[in-house]
C-alpha cells in the first residue's frame, strides 16, 4: 500500500527514529476522534440475532458500519477468519482488501490489528485442531507446547493476522466450571510454565499473544461462568497471579486481557490496582490491555458499577484498559462525548493510544514499506477472479498434523490398568465399542475449535479437517479384531432405551471399550465449554448408568474418556480393567487413544487436574490446606480417585539414592539434591519427576503441598539417569499476614514424587536466618539437570 503523499516523510513513518519519538509525533497530529478510533475493534459479519459466539453478543451490537468508521481510522479487526466458514485464501484476500480500505481511508494510512482466537489452534476453517490446553498440561512438556504455538503463529501470520487471544492462565479451582477445558490445570506452577512456553512460541512467529483472563475468572462461586469471585488476598497472590507473573517476566508477552468477573465486588475491567498498579507499575508490563468481549459494557449491564456506557468507558480507561473488543460500544461515541465534556481527561486517551500505536510500530504497520498483502498471497495474482485462489492455502499441512499427533499421544493419561493393556493389535478378538463418543467425529474438539465454535452454526458446511472417529481409529489400530458398535445412550440426553442392546453386545464380546465423555459447546449447547457449567462431576446424562450396566456383564471393560473436565467414574474406578483419559485431544486424538490401547504408544500423560471420587466433593483441589482434606469433623471425603500428576505407563521405574549437599541453608540460599531414576521394565518409557514442597509450620495456613518443579525423563529399558536439582529458598515463599511475600526460617519437606499422591523420595531441610521478604524478582524455578548414570 503506497503511503499517502502528505505523510511520506512524516516522522512516525521513519524507522530510523525511536518508537517513542514516532508515536509522539503521530499523536500530536491526531484529532481526539482519530485517537479514540485506535482504541476499539470492529466485528464485521458477527450475528446480532442470538447465534452468539460470545456472551450477550446480541445485546451489544451497535449499527455502526465499517464505512462510517474508516475515515477516523480503526484499532482492530475482530476475527476475520473466525466468524464464519471461509476458505483460507479467500479469507486472506478479503482481509487484505479490508486493510487496503482502512489505510486508504484514514489520514495517516494506519492499518488495523487483526486478531483471532487460537486457544487450540488457529480458529479458522480448515486449520489444524490441536489438543485443548488441558491436554497441554497433561503433557508436562513446555518445549512441545512451544513448538505447537510457533506453528499456530506461523499459520496466523501467513494470512495477515497479528494478534492471538491465547493462552488462558486461569488456575482450575472448581472443575464444575465449563471452561476447565481451556485451562492448563489446577496447579499455578504447571500453568505458568506451560503458558509461558506457549507465549514464547506464538511471539516467535511474530504474533502478539494475549494472556487471559486477568485475574480470578476461574475462581467463580460454584463454578458458574461469570459468577462473582470471593477469595482472599493470599489466594489471589499465591494461586491465581503467579502464572501471569511468570509469563510477564519470561515470555515477552505483549497483550493482556482483563477477566469478566468481579473479585470482592471490584470488576477486573475497572480495577486500577490490578491493571495498572500490579501489572504495569510492579511487574513492568508495557504492552496493551484489551477487553474481554463486551467486558467494558458489562460494567454497566452486568456489574452495575456504572450508570452509562460513557461512565463504563471512563472506568475501564482509568483502570488501564486500552482497547475495547470485539466491537465498538463504549469507546466510541460515549467516550468521545465524555472527553469532550471534560468528564474524562484526554491524557487517559493519549496514554492508551500511545500503547496501541507503539504496538503497531513494533509490528511494522507504520513502516513505509508496509503493504496489506499477507505472506501467503505474496506470489498470487490477487487481481483475478478470487475463486481461482480457493484451495491454494493449506492451514492443516502434514507437518501440523504430525505435531498434533505427537501432542495428543503425549497427553493421553492411563489412569488405571489391571494388566488388560496394552492390547495385542494382531490378536483376533471381538470388541464391543459402546458409548456416545464412539462414532462422534467432533468428540475430540473443544469449544474454541473452529468446527465447534463457529462450524456448529453452519451445519451444511464441511468440517474442513479430517476427524477420524474412535471407531475408525480402532479399526485401523486393530485390523484383526471384529469391532461391533452401539451408542447405548447420548452424551447428555439421559436416554436409557439403548442400554439393553448395548449390554447384549457386551456379553457376546471378548472385551468392551466404553466410549464416554463430553460434547463441547457454548452457552448451554454442550456439556463442556464456555457457559456450559456442571451441577456436579457425575458423567453427563445416563453415561454412568451405561457404564455400570457394562461392568455388570462380567466382560472386561476398558473405559475411554474424550472429555473437557474430570469426571467421577463410580464403580469403574476400581472395577474397570483399564481407564484411559484424554482431554479433547484434537484432530489426531482418536488415533492417539488407539495407539495407547495397543501399546504402540507407551502412555506418558499425567493428570493436570485431579479426578474426583465423589461428585459432590467440590470445589476440591490438591492445593488444599489440612482442613481441605479428609477430616474427623466432616462427613465428606474430598480425596481424589486419581490425584494431580497421576499417570501410569507400560514399564516400571525405581527411584533411589537421594542425597543432599547440606540440609540447612539461609533464607536467601538454596539446596542441592541428587538421586537416581531407573527404568526397571522391559520397554522404554517416560517418568515424570515432580517436586513438591511441604511447609509444616507457617505464619499463615498453607496447602499441604504444592508443586515447585518437574522434569520428564525418557528412559530406555534398563537405563538409569542421575537427577540433580537446585532448589532456591525463594520457592518456599508465600504471602504473609501483611500481604508481603516472605521466606520464613524453619523446617520444610521436599517430596520427589510421581504424583501428588505418590511420594517416592522425601527429605527434610531447614531454612535458617531472618524472615526475608521477596518480590517479583525472586527465583521462580527449581533447576534440574539429568545425566546418564554412568557419567559420575
Amino acid at each position: 500500500m503506497a503511503t499517502p503523499p502528505h505523510t511520506a516523510l512524516a516522522p512516525w513513518r521513519d524507522p530510523a527514529l525511536d518508537p517513542e519519538t514516532r508515536v509522539n509525533a503521530l499523536i500530536r497530529e491526531m484529532t481526539l476522534q482519530e485517537k479514540i478510533a485506535q482504541l476499539f475493534g470492529v466485528w464485521v459479519g458477527a450475528s446480532d440475532e442470538g447465534a452468539e459466539v460470545a456472551p450477550h453478543q446480541h445485546d451489544m451490537e451497535d449499527p455502526v458500519g465499517l464505512d462510517d468508521l474508516i475515515p477516523h481510522g480503526l484499532g482492530q479487526l475482530t476475527r476475520p477468519f473466525g466468524t464464519a466458514p471461509v476458505d483460507p485464501a479467500l479469507g486472506a484476500l478479503s482481509l487484505m482488501r479490508t486493510q487496503a480500505r482502512i489505510t486508504a481511508g484514514n489520514r495517516f494510512g494506519i492499518p488495523a490489528v487483526a486478531h483471532e482466537e487460537c486457544l487450540a489452534g488457529f480458529a479458522a476453517w480448515g486449520a489444524t485442531a490441536y489438543p485443548v490446553p488441558l491436554s497441554w498440561g497433561a503433557t508436562f512438556d513446555p518445549e512441545l507446547v512451544r513448538e505447537m504455538a510457533s506453528a499456530i503463529g506461523r499459520d496466523m501470520r501467513a494470512v495477515g493476522v497479528h494478534q492471538g487471544l491465547a493462552p488462558v492462565l486461569d488456575v482450575v479451582r472448581d472443575a464444575r466450571w465449563g471452561r476447565v477445558e481451556e485451562t492448563i490445570g489446577e496447579d499455578p506452577y504447571l500453568v505458568g510454565t506451560v503458558a509461558t512456553a506457549y507465549v514464547q512460541g506464538l511471539e516467535s512467529a511474530g504474533i502478539v499473544a494475549t494472556l487471559k483472563h486477568f485475574a480470578g475468572y476461574s475462581a467463580s462461586r460454584a463454578g458458574r461462568n461469570l459468577a462473582p469471585v470471593a477469595m482472599g488476598r493470599r489466594e489471589l497472590a499465591d494461586v491465581i497471579l503467579p502464572p501471569f507473573e511468570m509469563a510477564v517476566r519470561e515470555s515477552g508477552i505483549r497483550s493482556v486481557m482483563h477477566a469478566y468477573t468481579d473479585t470482592d465486588g471490584i470488576p477486573s475491567a475497572a480495577d486500577a490496582d490490578l491493571l495498572t498498579g500490579l501489572l504495569r507499575d510492579t511487574w513492568g508490563f508495557t504492552g496493551t490491555v484489551v477487553a474481554d468481549y463486551f467486558g467494558i459494557a458489562f460494567l454497566k449491564t452486568l456489574h452495575g458499577v456504572t450508570g452509562t456506557f460513557g461512565e463504563a468507558a471512563a472506568a475501564a480507561l482509568t483502570a488501564g484498559v486500552d482497547v475495547e473488543l470485539p466491537t465498538v460500544k463504549t469507546f466510541g461515541a460515549p467516550l468521545l462525548d465524555a472527553v469532550t465534556k471534560g468528564e474524562v481527561p484526554e491524557d487517559l486517551v493519549d496514554r492508551a493510544v500511545r500503547r496501541v500505536l507503539s504496538q503497531k510500530i513494533a509490528l511494522g504497520l507504520l513502516d513505509p514499506g508496509w503493504n496489506p498483502v499477507p505472506p501467503a498471497l505474496e506470489n498470487a495474482d490477487t487481481t483475478t477472479d478470487p475463486e481461482l485462489l480457493r484451495g491454494t492455502i493449506d492451514l492443516d499441512p502434514p507437518a501440523n498434523r504430525e505435531l498434533a499427533r505427537r501432542i495428543a499421544e503425549r497427553a493421553v493419561v492411563l489412569l488405571h490398568n489391571d494388566g488388560a493393556l496394552p492390547l495385542d493389535p494382531a490378536a483376533p478378538r471381538r470388541i464391543a465399542l459402546i458409548g456416545p463418543t464412539a462414532e462422534a467425529a467432533t468428540a475430540v474438539l473443544g469449544c474454541y475449535s473452529f468446527p465447534v465454535h463457529v462450524g456448529g452454526q453452519h451445519p451444511d458446511i464441511a468440517l474442513g479437517i479430517d476427524l477420524p472417529t474412535l471407531h475408525e481409529a480402532l479399526r485401523a489400530e486393530f485390523p484383526a479384531a471384529d469391532i461391533v458398535v452401539a451408542q447405548g445412550t447420548g452424551i447428555d440426553d439421559g436416554a436409557t432405551e439403548g442400554i439393553p442392546a448395548a449390554v447384549a453386545l457386551a456379553r457376546d464380546a471378548d472385551l468392551v471399550i466404553a466410549a464416554l465423555g463430553d460434547r463441547a459447546g457454548l452457552f448451554g449447547r454442550g456439556t463442556s465449554g464456555e457457559g456450559c457449567d456442571a451441577e456436579s462431576l457425575s458423567l453427563p446424562g445416563a453415561q454412568q448408568q451405561l457404564l455400570d450396566a457394562l461392568l455388570d456383564t462380567g466382560t472386561p471393560v476398558i473405559g475411554t474418556l474424550l472429555a473437557g473436565r474430570p469426571y467421577v467414574l463410580g464403580r469403574a474406578t476400581d472395577e474397570a480393567a483399564a481407564i484411559v483419559q484424554s482431554f479433547f485431544p484434537g484432530e489426531s486424538g482418536t488415533g492417539a487413544v488407539a495407539s495407547v490401547l495397543s501399546g504402540r504408544t507407551n502412555p506418558s500423560g499425567r493428570l493436570p487436574v485431579s479426578i474426583p471420587r465423589h461428585p459432590g466433593a467440590q470445589p476440591s483441589t490438591y492445593l488444599a490446606a489440612r482442613l481441605g482434606h479428609a477430616s474427623e469433623v466432616s462427613s465428606i471425603d474430598p480425596a481424589p480417585a486419581f490425584g494431580f500428576g497421576h499417570g501410569l505407563t507400560y514399564t516400571t521405574f525405581a527411584w533411589s539414592g537421594l542425597t543432599i549437599e547440606a540440609a540447612e541453608a539461609p533464607t536467601d540460599g538454596e539446596f542441592h539434591l541428587t538421586f537416581t531414576v531407573e527404568n526397571t521394565g522391559d520397554r522404554s518409557g517416560t517418568e515424570l519427576v515432580q517436586l513438591y514442597l511441604h511447609d509444616p509450620v507457617a505464619s499463615v495456613v498453607q496447602p499441604v503441598q504444592r508443586l515447585i518443579g518437574y522434569v520428564r525423563l525418557d528412559l530406555a529399558a534398563g537405563e538409569k539417569k542421575l537427577v540433580a536439582v537446585d532448589v532456591p529458598a525463594d520457592l518456599a515463599s508465600f504471602t504473609g499476614r501483611d500481604s508481603r511475600r516472605a521466606v520464613e526460617p524453619g523446617e520444610l519437606e521436599l517430596r520427589f514424587a510421581s504424583s501428588s499422591t505418590t511420594p517416592r523420595l522425601t527429605t527434610r531441610v531447614t531454612l535458617t536466618g531472618p524472615v526475608r521478604h521477596v518480590d517479583h524478582h525472586r527465583h521462580l524455578h527449581a533447576h534440574f539437570q539429568t545425566t546418564p548414570h554412568t557419567s559420575y
